[in-house]
Parts: C-alpha cells; sequence; structure tokens
C-alpha cells in the first residue's frame, strides 16, 4: 500500500521534472514567471488550480467518460504555452498580475483540462494496474502538484536573481523569458501532425 502511494508519487513529480516533459515544463514557466516570492499564495493558487485540472481529465479519461485525439491534444498544449506566454508578453509590467481572481484562473483550471489529456497515455497502465483507480489518481495528482511548486519555486528564485544580482527590470525579465518560449513553441506548433 504504501509502496503503490510512493510509486504513485514519484511518476507524478517524474512526469513534471522529467527533461522530456518540456512542454509542460514551459507551460509552468510562462504561468509563473510573472510573480515574485512575495506571491507565493497566488502561485500556489494558480499551480494547484492547474493540479485540478489534470486530475480532472486523468479521471474522465481513466473511467472512460471521454475519450481523446491525441493529435488535437499534442496541438492544443503547446497553443495553451503560446496563448499564455503572449499574455506576458503584452501585461509585462502591467498590474494585471495583481487583480482577484479572475480569467488567469478559469484560462489556468481550462489548460490544466487540456495538459492532463495529454497525461493519460502515460498514466493509463499504471491506473489500471491499482486497485482502486480514483485513490491512484489522487496520488498521481499528488506528486504532479509536488513537481510542479518545485519548478514554480526555479522559476521565481531564477527571476529573483536575476532582478537582484543582474538588475534586470521586472518587465524585462517577463517579456524577455516568455519571448523565448514562444520562439520555442512556434515551430512545435507548426511541425504538430494535426496539419498532416
Amino acid at each position: 500500500m504504501l509502496d503503490d502511494f510512493l510509486a504513485h508519487i514519484q511518476h507524478g513529480i517524474y512526469h513534471v521534472v522529467n527533461v522530456n516533459a518540456y512542454d509542460h515544463i514551459l507551460f509552468l514557466i510562462v504561468l509563473t514567471l510573472p510573480y515574485l516570492f512575495k506571491d507565493w499564495k497566488r502561485v500556489l493558487y494558480l499551480v494547484t488550480i492547474f493540479t485540478l485540472g489534470h486530475t480532472v481529465s486523468l479521471a474522465l479519461a481513466a473511467y472512460n467518460v471521454i475519450s481523446i485525439n491525441l493529435k488535437l491534444i499534442e496541438f492544443l498544449i503547446p497553443l495553451t504555452i503560446l496563448i499564455i506566454a503572449l499574455y506576458n508578453v503584452f501585461t509585462a509590467g502591467k498590474k494585471a498580475q495583481n487583480e482577484k481572481i479572475g480569467i488567469l484562473f478559469f484560462a489556468t483550471l481550462f489548460f490544466g483540462l487540456i495538459h492532463g489529456l495529454g497525461f493519460v497515455s502515460a498514466f493509463k497502465s499504471l491506473i489500471r494496474a491499482s486497485e482502486n483507480k480514483l485513490i491512484a489518481i489522487l496520488e498521481i495528482s499528488l506528486g504532479i502538484e509536488i513537481g510542479q511548486l518545485i519548478i514554480a519555486f526555479i522559476v521565481i528564485f531564477l527571476g529573483f536573481l536575476c532582478q537582484t544580482l543582474f538588475r534586470f527590470s521586472k518587465r524585462d525579465w517577463v517579456m524577455v523569458i516568455s519571448a523565448v518560449v514562444v520562439g520555442l513553441i512556434i515551430p512545435m506548433l507548426i511541425s504538430n501532425h494535426i496539419f498532416s
């Protein structure tokens, strides 16, 4: 029982911090980029809402409530990253990030649903092998949450270093990194199999 719990959490963490999950890492980068350590509650809310979206998607797919078109999901995931990166570029230096729960939170939940559908194939056999599907999904989701918080912490820490040691303005930091992500994502969208 404890072995399964630890294995599920480990799988969840690894799926996020794994270098092959760079699309997930890129999304977390653009999601947390505008924030500082003092904004930790907001970052926690965003990351948790994103995890909630994953969890719902995994559950719906595991219980065969929905079926997925993997080509469409593989197109939508980089599209969600592009949307948030462009949002950062156009709102960098503005007060948009300080608003109360709004469109960014609902967008994050929706994007979490999409990203979760991308996880289904990775976790399907693990969930099926479990005695209790729901417990397995929740344990994997806990691992995903931990992995995402690790990435979010690293992004905020690097932002702190660049803004204090190297004197980057927050606006420049957000714009430059978001623009780099846009540059990485556009080729992913263009080369996607949905167009073939």
